[in-house]
């Protein structure tokens, strides 16, 4: 089972959701750990490649971005309410957050490569 990394503050706002809702969220990400697609999900290609929002719908609509493409971790790139209606897209400026945490994912598992070669980085 992969481990996950939380990126910024993403676990910090999984914890704002509603208990049932945070709870729903763990066990799908725990899937996705495992290797199994969660529930519901959606791929966000216009984020990058690998990237997917984990959709829970109890108490409102809550999202997990993550990507789980990287060998060593299942990295969390993001977690927040959904406050929109259907169809209208995330905010600019939290997408440009997603793409940085989502190059410092793809960083961190260069580095982890690394190392399992025996280099230095």
């Amino acid at each position: 089972m992969k481990p996950v990394e939380w990126l910024g503050d993403s676990l910090a706002r999984l914890r704002e959701f509603p208990r049932e809702a945070m709870r729903e969220a763990g066990y799908q990400l725990e899937r996705v750990q495992d290797g199994r697609e969660p529930k519901d999900w959606k791929p966000m290609t216009s984020i990058g490649p690998g990237v997917q929002e984990l959709r829970v719908r109890m108490e409102g609509a809550f999202r997990v971005i993550y990507v789980a493409k990287f060998a060593e971790a299942v990295y969390v790139l993001h977690a927040f309410q959904k406050k929109a209606k259907s169809g209208i897209k995330t905010p600019m400026k939290e997408m440009a957050m997603v793409r940085e945490r989502l190059r410092r994912a793809a960083e961190d598992y260069e580095h982890w490569k690394a190392a399992q070669r025996g280099e230095k980085k």
